[in-house]
């Protein structure tokens, strides 16, 4: 009997971001079913079929701990489709009573109204995708909100109860540092307990891509983006937020992303929706990607997986290494291979591990570890 964490991929958007490489679609993209309206009661099936399937194969759980409605754009749907699922998902297993119910949100998909009714069916935190304050820094990215519109949702969202998390990009071609400056001062000044900034990561299959092939618009630099990310720490400290994860700042440790950190630390969950992913005790597996697909298989009363692994336990801590390192309670120093400790003191000496962290064994990513995760990483991993 372990805590469950649920995620419920919601695959739709308004339009297509030219940086986005997640397994979304338009309106105009689908066809044959799987459509927005009748998501809600497809999700739902795929729930009733998962617990089936998890109880088959001697597996319970006492309760949700945590839910996150992902995406796409969840709160393109009804908000009572969201409150739905959620409602059914209480029906199978139990929700504990302090769970963590978060959706994603654009600020133009949200209304005074849709926070109010998410909030009275049990959601309890809204992550709203803000990117920028920056109008040209939005027009590279192809958001259609208006910036000025973010403060308003945040407004509603706290009126209504809500934790409110702003996600933040940073290193969008063209944009300076003074844009990022202006970007974070304007999440903070919404009063947010919870900031997100990512650095953009431009996959080569988006349109993006394709306009820096084409020389439409310049690479990021990597030294720029290690200026802009300390720019974004120095910030979120002025302010009160502590880093707990390598691109996540929260206010308190009440405050940090539950469902998040369960992934980083590796334990279950399940994954709804077209192209979601589920874990369960290092057996992991995936759905098919297109919405069509997903309500054909379902509609069947098969379950709409793709493919499934067992992960061996060499990748098992492979995985491990990666994810705890990149949070601030840091990796047990025993975790890390014995041929491996050695580079510990060597990450240590470089200034990249924090060495009273590292005396009480555990190794914990200083801020110029964080610019150089990945390296430290790669030292530690068998």
């Amino acid at each position: 009997m372990n805590p469950l964490s649920v995620y419920v991929h919601v695959p739709f958007c308004a339009v297509r971001c030219g940086y986005c490489d997640f397994n979304t679609y338009t309106a105009t993209e689908l066809g044959g079913g799987g459509s927005q309206a009748e998501y809600a009661d497809n999700a739902m099936r795929e729930m009733d079929l998962t617990l089936a399937a998890d109880r088959a194969a001697g597996y319970d759980y006492e309760q949700v701990s945590t839910v996150f409605f992902g995406g796409g754009t969840p709160t393109l749907l009804p908000a009572d489709d969201l409150v739905r699922m959620l409602e059914h998902l209480r029906t199978l297993i139990p929700l504990a009573p302090d769970a963590e119910i978060t959706t994603e949100a654009n600020p133009d998909s949200v209304t005074r109204a849709s926070l109010s009714r998410l909030a009275d069916g049990g959601i309890t935190r809204v992550s709203l995708g803000m990117q920028s304050a920056v109008p040209s820094v939005l027009a590279t990215l192809d958001r259609t909100h208006d910036p000025e519109k973010v403060p308003q949702a945040v407004a509603w969202a706290k009126e209504a109860g809500l934790d409110v998390s702003l996600d933040l990009i940073y290193g969008t071609p063209g944009e300076t540092l003074t844009d990022v400056e202006t970007s974070v001062k304007a999440a903070l000044a919404c009063g947010v307990d919870h900031m997100s900034a990512y650095s953009l990561i431009i996959e080569g299959n988006t349109a993006m891509a394709r306009q820096l092939r084409r020389g439409e618009l310049e690479a990021p630099d990597p030294d720029d983006m290690a200026d802009k990310y300390e720019l974004v720490d120095d910030l979120a400290r002025a302010d009160g937020l502590s880093w707990y994860e390598v691109s996540n700042w929260a206010r308190t440790e009440a405050q940090r992303s539950r469902h998040n950190l369960a992934y980083w630390r590796g334990t279950d969950w399940w994954g709804i929706g077209p192209g979601a992913h589920r874990h369960r005790d290092g057996l992991r597996s995936w759905n098919v990607k297109h919405p069509s697909r997903y309500a054909r298989m379902l509609a069947e009363g098969e379950m709409p997986v793709a493919d499934a692994e067992q992960v061996a336990a060499e990748d098992r801590l492979v995985e491990r290494i990666m994810l705890e390192l990149r949070i601030a309670d840091g990796l047990a120093v025993e975790v890390v291979p014995e041929e491996k400790r050695a580079m510990l003191a060597v990450h240590r000496e470089r200034g990249h591990l924090d060495a009273d962290a590292l005396a009480g064994g555990r190794a914990v990513l200083t801020r110029q570890g964080r610019l150089l995760a990945d390296a430290v990483i790669r030292d530690l991993v068998p």
